[in-house]
């Protein structure tokens, strides 16, 4: 499997460098410390865990069913995916581990596969159905996984490419799966908006596409499907004889040379699988001006002055232990330079100028509780990089906002809804990495998911909840008749905290590795740059009224 990230941007030698004045983080850090490399150790664990989980992820379904396809002559899911996309380039792969240990029945990352990769030269979205999966059905969190992807291309303009094989929803899962707003019909929605607003939607049919899962091919701009292995129809033959006595095998009914020859449900007719991602990579690379253009940055990419693997060592896998967010900066930012905004003030929060891989991005990062002075300084230094239309990056361990009597005379509470309300209303694109913990109100303050961040990853360590356990259960032991319930209350809550249980149910955008942040970032800033050459509205995630026309009917 092609490696998840390379270098962002390379084409950046090729801009000439530009003066920029920042001061260069120093660092104090001792990585022969006692406490260090037990941190270290502590957050290795948990990213070789996270390898294994990953590692069968990528596997699939069964082996039984991979054999399937393959005596079929079908390549596997993943074997398409990396034909379909650029040779050596970097493949951004969107929560790998969704549905991990939700349903009674194992579902390998929900039974599909999204990402952000290369194609004929082309930033594209990519959705693949893995049919080893209980066949490519739509169970409730492949529904919002396929449309995460979908909101990921809106936002930033990137044609969507579908590899279809799917029986269409889970049927008993139906109830949570058909008619809400954000259930499966919404996927079909999504494409049409995304049509009208020239975003390309190519869809490539390589096994069954049936029921509302037609729609998918039939909804695109233009589609492949592969003979005598792909299928579109609304109903199988099962059903269409049932409802009007006609027997007629999957060939005749919704086979690619009948949709070719004469439905015109379809545009091209492949061999098989190789010939389909071969068509598939022609037509996006015939999209001409449709989608928004790379833009180049502003200035060189530089490397941190300090190695990227001491963040294993700085920050370590337990949240209640402080750190100096600004030895994470260092091994981040371009050169490990930053500028400095209202240092002095405000103390438990860090803002400032930097670059990452050449883009420019202002950083709010959080080096304590948040009082209101804080809050303030936040406040100020969204409004300026708003203003100035410069990306933000939100790096995360929050225990939330300060609380009792002097907080409150203080105004935490007015002095927090200013934060809050300038990190919903900021018209630039927000990133946010989870490096450690995000708890209470900071989770809104700090760019949670609730406040449309682009993207939001988080460490293996990472923790989320309305509190931390132990408070939570200090709070249940004052109000709760019941003393007996409070260590299996703060079991149930520390483990509803913790980043596996976050990212299975898609609150984020993947579980990163420490040292994959700087890469994966930059991406993220390359990604929200395009967005500028073509005029979008940076900050907008909203899917209503947008869209001028009908987009490709098909004909």
């Amino acid at each position: 499997m092609r490696p998840i990230l390379q270098k962002v941007v390379q084409r950046v030698l090729l801009v000439p460098r530009r003066t920029y004045h920042a001061s260069v983080l120093p660092s104090l850090v001792s990585t022969s410390s006692p406490e260090f490399l037990a941190k270290a150790k502590a957050m290795d664990e948990l990213i070789d865990d996270l390898d294994i989980k990953m590692a069968k992820v990528r596997a699939g379904g069964s082996l039984k069913a991979a054999e399937r396809m393959r005596s079929k002559g079908k390549k596997l899911p993943r074997e398409r995916l990396n034909l379909l996309l650029d040779k050596h380039t970097p493949f951004l792969e969107l929560s790998p581990l969704a549905a991990h240990e939700v349903y009674s029945e194992d579902i390998p990352g929900a039974g599909i596969i999204t990402g952000i990769g290369r194609i004929a030269g082309r930033e594209c979205v990519v959705v693949v159905n893995d049919a080893t999966v209980k066949g490519g059905s739509y169970y409730p969190l492949t529904v919002k996984k396929h449309l995460r992807a979908q909101e990921v291309a809106r936002e930033h303009g990137l044609p969507c490419v579908y590899i279809v094989e799917s029986g269409g929803a889970a049927l008993p899962h139906q109830a949570n799966v058909f008619p809400d707003k954000e259930h499966f019909g919404r996927i079909f929605y999504n494409m049409a908006q995304m049509s009208a607003l020239s975003i390309p939607q190519i869809a490539v049919v390589h096994g069954i596409s049936v029921a509302g899962g037609a729609y998918v091919p039939a909804m695109a701009d233009e589609n492949v499907i592969v003979q005598n292995q792909g299928h579109i129809f609304l109903a199988g033959p099962p059903l269409v004889k049932a409802a009007t006595g006609e027997v007629v095998d999957e060939e005749t009914l919704g086979g690619g040379l009948m949709h070719s020859s004469e439905s015109g449900v379809t545009d091209h007719l492949a061999r098989d699988d190789e010939h389909a991602l071969a068509i598939a990579r022609g037509i996006v690379g015939d999209l001409g001006h449709a989608g928004s253009k790379a833009v180049l940055p502003p200035q060189h990419s530089q490397d941190p002055l300090y190695p990227a693997h001491d963040l294993n060592g700085i920050v370590g896998t337990d949240v209640r232990q402080a750190f100096d967010m600004r030895d994470v900066i260092a091994r981040v930012v371009d050169g490990s330079r930053f500028r400095e905004f209202k240092k002095e003030y405000g103390t438990t929060m860090i803002t400032g100028f930097a670059h990452i891989h050449g883009y420019p991005v202002g950083i709010v990062a959080n080096n304590g509780i948040l009082f209101s002075p804080s809050a303030l300084k936040a406040t100020h230094f969204i409004e300026l990089c708003s203003q100035r239309q410069i990306p933000l990056l939100f790096l995360v361990n929050v225990t939330g906002y300060m609380v009792g009597s002097k907080a409150e005379k203080g105004g935490i509470a007015k002095d927090g809804a200013k934060m809050v309300r300038a990190v919903a209303c900021a018209d630039v694109p927000k990133l946010t990495v989870i490096v450690g913990g995000s708890f209470g109100a900071g989770n809104y303050g700090m760019a949670g998911r609730a406040y449309s961040p682009r993207f939001l990853w988080m460490w293996p360590n990472a923790k989320v909840s309305v509190m931390g356990s132990a408070q939570l259960s200090q709070v249940m032991t004052s109000v709760s008749k019941d003393p007996g319930q409070h260590g299996s209350l703060k079991s149930e809550i520390e483990d509803q905290s913790t980043a596996l249980y976050s990212t299975a149910r898609l609150w984020d955008d993947g579980i990163i590795k420490p040292t994959d942040t700087r890469d994966v970032v930059g991406l993220g800033l390359a990604l929200a740059a395009r967005d500028r050459s073509t005029g979008r509205n940076l900050g907008s995630t909203t899917w209503d009224g947008d869209a001028k026309g009908y987009g490709t009917f098909r004909m």
